[in-house]
């Protein structure tokens, strides 16, 4: 294949590097949607959760039309008519207590070709009257994103012009406080593995990893909001190995994206832009077969 990047057939392991100014990465709902940190030291995180929503909103955009692209976890739409309209489509029963592996199996194919955060990521079945169908395993796994450096996160009182309450303006109340935190800066790095093993029992092909990758290159921009401030993808690399299995572990791979605070910032103030970090890429002596492919960089 021309672009090894683009293969099913074989093997991916990732990095994807982002950063956020002045916003909120995702908030934490226990903690006030505080931006998450570890509290031991600091940095940021960012859920793989929050990181396939977003995935999910674009990939159906850059899909256009294309029936194949449907997404099973979307907001505004319950699970379980989804799940049962695959028994309809597989002449299964709702309800029967047992089925055979065929039927499951066709039930499963026929959501992994309807909906593409399935065929990607993989989904629970075994709900309400569709509880045979099991789960299916999906070839993407996507890591937590974790901050290079400690973040800082902000509280921000905020007041507004109007009350929420007929009777606190008739008390003759001006403005409500609220609040909102930001991150000042923060470099996130994911790390996303792809297994061709189970991307060819889900039905992935390469128009399904080109829109992937479209979609980590777009998303931010199609999910802005005042309170996720300016979050910026700022590197994808991409090692593809010769086959299946791979031709050396993940970390050995992913471990050759270096980010380095620049001189003479490493001293003095915190980060505050990309420009104050040097991303380097061992890309030299690969194991025998793997390839590197910079998609953003």
């Amino acid at each position: 294949m021309t672009n090894p990047y683009l293969d099913p057939t074989v093997r991916h392991d990732m990095v994807f590097l982002f950063d956020v100014t002045d916003g909120n990465p995702n908030g934490d709902p226990d903690a006030g949607n505080r931006p998450r940190t570890d509290d031991e030291t600091g940095q940021g995180l960012v859920t793989d959760v929050a990181l396939k929503r977003k995935i999910r909103d674009t990939i159906s955009l850059a899909a256009g039309d294309d029936p194949r692209f449907g997404v099973f976890v979307q907001a505004g739409y319950a699970l379980n008519p989804r799940l049962e309209a695959s028994y309809a489509a597989t002449g299964l029963t709702l309800g029967d207590k047992k089925i055979t592996t065929e039927q499951a199996d066709l039930a499963r194919a026929w959501l992994c070709e309807r909906y593409v955060d399935i065929r990607l990521f993989g989904a629970v079945l075994s709900v309400g009257k569709t509880n045979r169908l099991g789960q299916i395993r999906g070839p993407l796994q996507l890591g937590m994103a974790r901050s290079i450096d400690p973040v800082f996160p902000m509280d921000h009182a905020i007041t507004r012009v109007t009350q929420t309450k007929q009777e606190d303006i008739d008390k003759g109340e001006s403005t409500e406080m609220g609040g909102k935190w930001t991150v000042p800066y923060g470099l996130y790095k994911a790390e996303i593995y792809y297994s061709a093993t189970r991307g060819g029992q889900t039905g992935v092909d390469a128009r399904d990893l080109e829109l992937f990758y479209r979609s980590l290159e777009m998303m931010f921009d199609h999910d802005r909001s005042a309170t996720r401030g300016t979050l910026t993808p700022r590197g994808l690399y991409v090692f593809s190995h010769p086959d299946a299995f791979g031709a050396a572990p993940a970390h050995r791979l992913t471990e050759r994206v270096r980010i380095t605070r620049a001189a003479p910032a490493a001293d003095e103030a915190p980060p505050r832009t990309f420009g104050d970090y040097v991303v380097s890429v061992e890309d030299d002596g690969l194991p025998g077969g793997v390839s590197l492919t910079k998609l953003i960089a």
